[in-house]
């Protein structure tokens, strides 16, 4: 028999960031909680409100299925002595299973390799309402809380107060302890438009009951809601409402009955960057932003009240009275902020600290204006400009403007450096630095903002790994996974042809003599290197290549990103053709033989006049032909074309193994197979080690 369940918690207003994660988890918890019990059950719904957590559950068992129980005991020559007779061991198995000694007996089963005690009996399933209780608070005890709180004399912890708890299940209610509170089947609507507490019937109108007491339990369609009436007001202005998902989300989370509503500010304004009036909106306000056909801002906000009101125009006046000194607040920042040049702010860096260990803000921008400048001749960037833009790249951190608004440190850098006169090249790459933000974010796109971007980056990483900071498991407190992810992102997609084993050692040149360094140079630099391709073997499985792909290019030990991208994009596609398998096979085969034989030894050339058979002179022959084909192909990095014309080689190979004993007992004709065999090695060498892509058990 199945029936259906509801568990709602009712608390004060729980952390809106964090809802959805709050919602998710619950009911993960009592999922996997129901699973672990063998029971069976149909749709999960969840349901997550500023007040409530929920879930209903449609057609759970109304009892765990019976379980068949097997208790094994000892062998048959230690339970009974040369008697026959039970010892110790069996009488102590007979007590805890409740069976007479007489009867020890009947309870001899063989296990597949000997006969030994064994019981076997069926335990009736338990009843769910008996489950209900600890599946709940197992659920509720593992939820992603940092921090709990209590409330009043309870010593009950949560992320926020319980008020209230319903338990239905079966038709019944279940008056179990839910964090100290008895459940039952009152529920609580929204504060303003219901009136006294709300008696749900049963999980099937559940959501039902909740919205007619003015409370839309379901978050998904909560977000809707505001979508399409945020969408609606722009129009109405004949504006877009820009709407931020994460804001959308976190202002779904506020509001149980969601009304947006339209709101106005004075249009002098729009003088200020339209990214701090944003912030100031979007981050203090939670208000949505509208724009104009031409994309520019408009004079206008969108809120979302959790209530509705017969005079709304009440609501629109106050927030229309609350946004307005914030918006002079980030007036009056940027007329004070632009009486100060970026240059001028540089000595305020000296006295804020990057790291302990690693000097100031000041120190980090001399060392990326060196190696900013150095990098220009690889990213194509005008060195002088590269330089400037590196020494002015922090300076906005100390205005007014990001001092308040920290998400606009760059976007104000920017502004700033085109109001003191800067090169829009220098002002472009002071928000260039920061891209790519996050996975998905574009990067750089003029020359000088993607060599700073490195430049800066790369001064992180060897900066904090020469200190043995380096990443470990989750704790990465300088985001240096993002920061090699954005490097090896701005080298591929802007095609910058640099040897990072280079450009980390210009970057270490700058700690070499820093008392708090960990690391020899040497060191730094490698592990850096390491690091940094690491996050290649993610950014390819993303991509749906196969570890052994990247495998087969990483064993050579290059530095260069784009060379390494162009070679697994490459061996990506070899490993598909239908030739792939086989010469994979075979140089991992030839691996295995010139290992084995020559060791670190470089062969002699190919002897010709020493070829005896067909099969090996046809491969040598195709060898020759394609080393000269090839080699132009490879200096071209068209790898994709140098392995398309190997995979010609196949049935040669083939054919050279199946005909020609290459450990012959002649030993110059042996060593000159070895030879030839090293040959065709080296042609796939030269792109990859495809013996890589070879099973592992050939």
């Amino acid at each position: 028999m199945s029936a259906d369940f509801l568990i709602e918690l009712g608390t004060e207003e729980l952390p809106p960031k964090a809802l959805l994660s709050l919602s998710n988890a619950f009911t993960s918890g009592i999922v996997d909680g129901f699973r672990a019990e063998k029971l069976s059950f149909g749709e999960v719904t969840s349901y997550a409100a500023p007040r409530r957590l929920a879930v209903v559950i449609n057609g759970l068992d109304t009892q765990a299925p019976d379980a068949e129980i097997v208790v094994w005991g000892p062998p048959v020559k230690v339970a009974f002595d040369a008697d026959g007779q039970p010892t110790k061991a069996a009488e102590a198995f007979a007590k805890k299973n409740q069976i007479q000694l007489a009867d020890l007996a009947s309870y001899l089963e063989n296990d597949g390799q000997q006969d030994k005690l064994c019981v076997r009996r069926t335990e009736t399933g338990a009843e769910t309402r008996q489950l209900l209780a600890e599946v709940i608070n197992n659920s509720l005890a593992a939820l992603p809380i940092p921090k709990r709180m209590r409330w009043g004399s309870s010593k009950e912890e949560f992320v926020r107060p319980v008020q209230w708890a319903v338990l239905l299940f079966d038709g019944q209610v279940c008056e179990e302890r839910i964090l100290g509170i008895q459940a039952s089947n009152v529920s609580r609507g929204h504060r303003f438009h219901s009136e006294g507490d709300i008696s749900i019937e049963s999980p099937a109108s559940y959501e039902q009951q909740l919205e007619s007491a003015h409370v839309i339990a379901d978050f998904a369609k909560r977000r809707e809601i505001i979508r399409a009436g945020v969408t609606r007001l722009a129009e109405k202005i004949k504006g877009k409402a820009i709407i931020d998902e994460d804001l959308l989300d976190e202002v779904s989370a506020l509001n149980e009955w969601p009304v947006p509503l339209m709101g106005r500010f004075d249009e002098h304004f729009l003088s200020v960057p339209a990214q701090a009036l944003v912030s100031s909106m979007k981050e203090h306000q939670k208000y949505f932003h509208v724009v104009g056909s031409d994309n520019n801002l408009l004079a206008a906000f969108i809120t979302v009240a959790n209530i509705e009101s017969t005079d709304p125009a009440q609501i629109i006046d106050g927030n229309e009275r609350v946004i307005r000194p914030r918006l002079a607040d980030a007036a009056f920042f940027y007329e004070n902020d632009k009486k100060n040049s970026l240059e001028s702010r540089r000595e305020a860096l000296k006295k804020v600290v990057f790291q302990a260990e690693l000097g100031s803000v000041y120190e980090k921008t001399e060392r990326v204006a060196v190696l900013a400048e150095t990098l220009a001749s690889v990213t194509g960037a005008d060195a002088s400009l590269a330089r400037r833009a590196a020494e002015l790249s922090k300076s906005d951190l100390v205005t007014d403007m990001v001092g308040e608004f920290d998400d606009l440190q760059g976007t104000m850098g920017r502004d700033y450096a085109l109001n003191d006169g800067e090169h829009a090249e220098v002002a472009e790459a002071q928000y260039e630095q920061y891209l790519p933000r996050f996975s998905g974010d574009s990067v750089p796109s003029t020359a000088t903002g993607a060599t700073l971007a490195l430049a800066d980056r790369l001064d992180s990483l060897v900066g904090i790994f020469s200190i043995g900071q380096q990443p470990s498991g989750s704790r990465d407190p300088f985001a240096l996974r993002r920061a090699s992810l954005g490097i090896l992102r701005i080298i591929i997609e802007r095609n910058v042809d640099v040897d990072l084993r280079s450009a980390i050692a210009k970057a270490a040149e700058a700690f070499s003599q820093n008392s708090s360094a960990k690391l020899s140079s040497n060191e730094i630099c490698e592990s850096v290197l390491t690091y940094i391709l690491e996050r290649f073997k993610y950014w390819f499985k993303e991509e749906g290549i196969q570890s052994e792909v990247f495998l087969a290019v990483s064993s050579l030990g290059l530095s260069n990103p784009l060379d390494i991208n162009a070679r697994v994009q490459a061996v990506h596609q070899f490993s598909l053709l239908p030739e792939a398998a086989a010469l994979a096979s075979a140089n991992k085969r030839v691996s295995n033989i010139l290992a084995k034989q020559l060791g670190d030894q470089t062969p002699a050339a190919v002897n010709t006049s020493l070829l005896q058979d067909d099969a090996e002179n046809k491969l040598a022959s195709q060898i020759a032909a394609l080393t000269q084909l090839v080699a132009p192909l490879i200096e071209q990095r068209d790898y994709n074309a140098v392995l398309s014309q190997l995979a010609s080689l196949r049935e040669a190979v083939d054919r050279f193994f199946e005909d020609v004993m290459v450990m012959t007992d002649d030993r110059a004709l042996r060593e000159n197979r070895l030879a030839l065999l090293h040959s065709l090695h080296s042609l796939f060498i030269n792109v990859a080690d495809i013996s890589q892509l070879a099973p592992a058990n050939k």
